[in-house]
């Protein structure tokens, strides 16, 4: 069995497994509708995490962990600043799963079959899409009115005789 794969099947749900193995049979035939699916799984886990980090069972110090982690992974600043060659994304590569899986073992394993049910049918997707979207358009629309008064400071700047 491949390292990745055992390590996998250990500390991922089984449907999840399939996105860790880097072994070269993995990627026979189809590969396009491979990584579909795997995005497509990895997507709904994504999704059952959020919604067990929400849920009140879960333990405080699981969801500080995934607070952590996702505060980590949307952060300009590293470790390792990504430009160093190979060792700038390493940390990403290992620190972000590493941190999952440790909160997936943490998240108690009734919540995590509860999450996983509604996330694979789909429930609160568009409520949390719509959020997401409202939030980006939010920020979008920050940014162009900061835009427009740097302009506008600028160009006052410029139109006033010294």
């Amino acid at each position: 069995m491949h390292l990745s794969r055992a390590v996998a099947a250990r500390t991922y749900p089984s449907q999840l497994a399939g996105c860790l193995d880097l072994s070269a049979g993995a990627y026979n035939g189809g590969m396009l509708a491979q990584l579909r699916a795997r995005a497509n799984t990895l997507k709904s886990e994504t999704h059952a995490v959020y919604l067990a980090a929400l849920d009140p069972r879960t333990p405080w110090y699981a969801k500080a962990l995934l607070l952590l982690i996702v505060a980590y992974a949307l952060s300009p600043i590293d470790l390792i600043p990504d430009f160093i060659p190979v060792l700038g994304y390493l940390d990403d590569l290992i620190l972000i799963p590493a941190g999952i899986a440790l909160a997936l073992k943490l998240i108690p394993a009734e919540v995590m079959v509860q999450a996983r049910t509604t996330a694979s049918m789909g429930q609160g997707i568009t409520r949390i899409g719509m959020a997401g979207a409202v939030v980006v358009a939010l920020i979008w629309i920050m940014v162009i009115l900061a835009m427009v008064a740097l302009v506008r400071r600028w160009a006052n700047a410029r139109s006033i005789p010294s």
